[in-house]
């Protein structure tokens, strides 16, 4: 695959863009690689955003790996850094070693607790979003111990999905034929680890219950749609679409192309309507369901990578979003930090 930037006059255009139409001031780095490797791209959008507006919310996700002139640099600019972080050392190595044979969990332990002694008054919060694997899910009640050792207060742990590749999951053997995930086994140890991290005064949350803090008809913001923008120059509602050029199956996500003559995004209304039409009002296999308005019909980005359609399901997820919805305490105030 040919490496791709974000030409900072799309990033400008798709800014001016996104606060003419919604009242959000929040912008957020996410890509196919990591962010951080293109630092004066992400200093200069930065800047120009705060040239439009002057109280914005700045998110980041990243793999936590960068130097002194990184973090000096996020801990004045950025409010909300999520970390790519999968437990005590020994998971997060094997798991995301840098370069395939390096570890990786000093440097991110280093950052973390440099972050913590130098905050001070600065408005930054750095949190954990975590993929749940056989490596870790028999072992939650001891990562809530190891992350709140390193003065994390916010952990999102996500259970393992199949990757995005050219054809539905469904229609691909091999990579069902891999695709293993022990759902129970994960949803036993998460309950009593979220109660364990709540008696800490921590915040120890699952994907699957991302929407319990409130009540809605749809899951995320690729329903709104929300615009992220690619480095190839298209407007995607999904961060698991990141390039818009032959997005195959997952097409129906990418609703605007940047139009090199005109200067400006050229949108598909149907697409955009097609994407908001979908809520569990639409959805057969919600109705009936108790956590039906606390689920919104579950990932959209997941639903058609492993279905192929809009209207899919995936039967397992909705029972692990029943038992949590059923056995976890009602959550009586909004989440103060989104799922990344």
């Amino acid at each position: 695959m040919v490496e791709k930037t974000l030409p900072i006059d799309i990033a400008k255009a798709g800014i001016d863009y996104f606060f003419d139409v919604s009242q959000s001031r929040h912008i957020r780095f996410y890509g196919p690689g990591e962010p951080t490797q293109e630092f004066e791209l992400m200093k200069q959008i930065t800047e120009y955003t705060k040239t439009v507006c002057d109280d914005i919310t700045v998110e980041m996700q990243t793999n936590g790996v960068f130097g002194d002139a990184v973090r000096c640099w996020v801990l004045e600019n950025v409010n909300i850094v999520w970390m790519s972080f999968d437990g005590p050392p020994d998971i997060q190595n094997f798991n995301r070693p840098i370069i395939g044979k390096y570890p990786s969990a000093p440097t991110i332990e280093t950052n973390i607790k440099w972050f913590n002694e130098n905050r001070g008054n600065h408005n930054l919060m750095v949190g954990a979003r975590v993929t749940m694997t056989d490596k870790n899910i028999h072992r939650q009640k001891e990562m809530v111990d190891y992350f709140y050792d390193l003065g994390i207060r916010y952990v999102w742990t996500d259970p393992l999905f199949p990757s995005v590749g050219k054809i539905p999951v469904c229609n691909d053997i091999k990579k069902n034929n891999e695709y293993v995930f022990n759902m129970d086994g994960y949803l036993n140890n998460y309950i009593e680890a979220y109660r364990y991290a709540q008696k800490k005064g921590m915040f120890y949350g699952s994907f699957l219950m991302c929407n319990f803090d409130g009540e809605a008809d749809i899951n995320c913001r690729a329903c709104l749609p929300a615009p992220h923008l690619t480095p190839d120059g298209y407007v995607s509602a999904c961060d698991m679409v990141v390039f818009g050029e032959n997005a195959y199956h997952m097409d129906c996500f990418i609703y605007g192309k940047w139009d090199a003559e005109s200067k400006k995004f050229i949108f598909s209304h149907d697409k955009m309507e097609e994407l908001r039409n979908r809520s569990t009002n639409a959805l057969s296999h919600c109705n009936g369901c108790e956590a039906r308005l606390h689920c919104g019909g579950y990932c959209l980005g997941e639903i058609v990578n492993e279905t192929g359609m809009l209207t899919g399901q995936k039967p397992i997820i909705c029972e692990a979003i029943r038992r949590l919805f059923k056995e976890l305490e009602p959550i009586t105030k909004p989440f103060e930090y989104f799922h990344p």
